[in-house]
């Protein structure tokens, strides 16, 4: 989505009148090649220190890394696309970005719902100006905020959801902005791709574990066999409408299974 990018550049003043020149001198300047290099390898770094973390200290850590390296940047927040398809805000920098982001999923408008449906990166200089979705606009304004960046978070075909930034400065996000944001989102892609994959293998584990549990229960409280314990915990599922993890759960825990069996 093409959006106003209209940009504004300072002219240079001379600070340094009446200073001697060798006191005036500038400082070396900045390789910006050298800079981009050294900023690839910090985000690159801490993407790898994510590996194997819960999901929600990756969450975590990929907001608060967002507010620091992202030029212009005053809260952020993750929009991350749920097992049900829905949008949900996660690890918050603040309540005005909670707030945004779940003004965004109930009216299905903003720059984070079309960076998460319909492009990669949506950047909005100013939301006092004319916009595609002018009842969030009206709202982000109202707290404060008056522009925005949003990077979709994607591995291959799939989207995982986007990165917000909010500012309460006009024309806050440039092109440096949108460069780094492009990196940090990349890696937090990766990162966050592998922390949900994780999260189903533990899940999975714990399942399977707790399901051992159960049936080994059954087998020495009805001296029956494991194919049998599992055939009751199922059949107890199926009665109850209850997920067979937590008909497990919940016998473990208390020693009765949930509803009443007839044969």
């Amino acid at each position: 989505m093409a959006s106003l990018m209209d940009e504004t550049s300072a002219e240079p003043t001379d600070d340094n009148v009446g200073i001697p020149s060798d006191a005036a001198a500038d400082p070396a300047p900045i390789d910006p090649e050298s800079e981009r290099h050294q900023l690839t390898a910090q985000i690159g770094e801490w993407a790898r220190s994510l590996v194997l973390e819960p999901d929600d200290l990756v969450l975590k850590v990929i907001v608060d890394e967002a507010l620091r390296i992202i030029p212009g940047a005053d809260y952020a927040s993750l929009s991350i696309v749920s097992r049900d398809d829905l949008i949900r805000s996660r690890a918050p920098s603040d309540l005005v970005p909670e707030r945004l982001d779940a003004l965004q999923s109930e009216l299905h408008e903003g720059p984070c719902f079309d960076s998460i449906r319909e492009h990669r990166i949506v950047r909005v200089p100013d939301l006092t100006d004319p916009t595609p979705w002018p009842r969030f606009a009206s709202s982000a304004v109202a707290e404060g905020v008056r522009s925005m960046l949003a990077f979709q978070l994607f591995v291959e075909v799939d989207s995982l959801g986007a990165l917000n930034l909010y500012s309460n400065t006009p024309r806050a996000f440039d092109q440096k902005s949108e460069d780094i944001g492009s990196g940090v989102a990349a890696h937090a892609s990766l990162a966050l791709a592998n922390a949900q994959k994780q999260g189903q293998l533990y899940e999975a584990v714990a399942s399977r574990d707790l399901i051992g549990q159960a049936k080994g229960i059954l087998m020495e409280r009805h001296k029956i066999s494991e194919h049998e314990a599992f055939l009751l915990l199922t059949k107890v599922s199926s009665k109850t409408n209850t997920k067979l993890r937590e008909v497990a759960e919940e016998f473990v825990r208390t020693g009765a299974l949930p509803g009443t069996i007839t044969d």
